[in-house]
């Protein structure tokens, strides 16, 4: 039996990349039980991931005895309530983004798994991979100079936008570009600048009551550099890319999310472009491999509970300067 078996909460669309893949391809992980709201869509999902436990609801998933790790990618809603019950049985968490319905939430998650003395993490994949690994590398060795300028966009939705049903487009789930688009361009300019930066001014397109179809921030960091953060799904062609600007040169990711289906990275120095290339392993492969390292060995995660503190502190106050709710409230 592998040593890290997983339980998930939900059959959400996210987790057959998100954790069947990669658990398929990693001996140490495998998935054993899962729960959902229709049985018929777990046990749908239990057959295709080579599930052996369909169980009656989500605190049956935590209870398993074979269960000794939990995914969580329920609607945002639901991640504090099942992710504190996770930890209170004594089982780490795997917590899909955004974290929490707002920063009061995410400490108070963060706090209950530094009691319990147990890994939790948001699933943000993408700091996992080679691609932002070496986008790091090269603005940190100095290359482009001092950063003058951070700008990231995450836009999707096809040519119909998402459906009105769609949990994106409701409030009370969490609902949000922000929540699920915005909330990588945020991470990306953060954990390249290693700064929090403050909000200067939103701006949003709202559509049903109180969710941003699209928002976007003007920032100004603590070295005194500026950015942007854009996110939409108000239907516009897919679109994911970071732009870093600094005193020498720019650094331009294309696809910094999910680098595994296409992407760039492209240094230009004095009129003179490079371009790189990595790995297409995917993102979620990297994720899972550092989460079970961590597990093993303690070593702290990048996207840790307290860092999703900071990336939930940064969303509430995008959603206040636009003139919006913040979730949860």
């Amino acid at each position: 039996m592998p040593e890290f078996r997983f339980g998930t909460l939900g059959a959400a669309n996210i987790t057959p990349q998100a954790l069947l893949a990669p658990a398929s391809r990693n001996d140490d992980v495998s998935v054993v039980a899962i729960a959902a709201r229709d049985r018929s869509r777990a046990q749908a999902m239990a057959d295709r991931g080579h599930i052996d436990h369909v169980v009656d609801d989500y605190q049956a998933v935590i209870d398993h005895p074979d269960v000794n790790v939990i995914y969580n990618p329920l609607p945002i809603s639901h991640h504090r309530e099942w992710t504190l019950k996770a930890l209170a049985a004594g089982k780490p968490v795997l917590c899909e983004k955004s974290f929490s319905m707002n920063e009061a939430e995410a400490v108070e998650m963060a706090e209950a798994a530094d009691r319990a003395d147990l890994l939790l993490i948001e699933a943000f994949h993408y700091r996992y991979h080679p691609v932002f690994l070496r986008t790091l590398e090269i603005y940190q060795s100095g290359a482009i100079g001092d950063l003058v300028r951070v700008s990231g966009l995450f836009h999707v939705g096809g040519e119909r936008g998402v459906p009105a049903s769609n949990i994106r487009m409701i409030y009370e789930t969490g609902g949000g570009a922000t929540m699920d688009m915005g909330c990588y361009p945020m991470s990306w300019v953060r954990h390249l600048t290693g700064e929090e930066p403050e909000v200067v001014s939103a701006e949003a397109v709202e559509g049903p009551p109180d969710v941003d179809l699209s928002l976007v921030t003007e920032l100004k960091f603590p070295s005194g550099a500026t950015g942007s953060t854009s996110g939409s799904m108000k239907g516009e062609p897919y679109r994911a890319e970071l732009l870093v600007e600094g005193t020498k040169g720019t650094l331009m990711v294309d696809n910094p999310l999910v680098p595994h289906m296409g992407h760039e990275v492209r240094l230009t120095v004095d009129g003179e472009t490079t371009t790189e290339t990595l790995t297409k392993r995917t993102t979620y492969d990297y994720q899972l491999d550092a989460f079970v390292r961590s597990l093993r060995t303690g070593e702290q995660l990048p996207t840790d509970a307290h860092d999703a503190i900071k990336q939930m502190h940064f969303i509430d106050n995008a959603y206040r300067a636009a003139g919006m709710k913040v979730r949860g409230t």
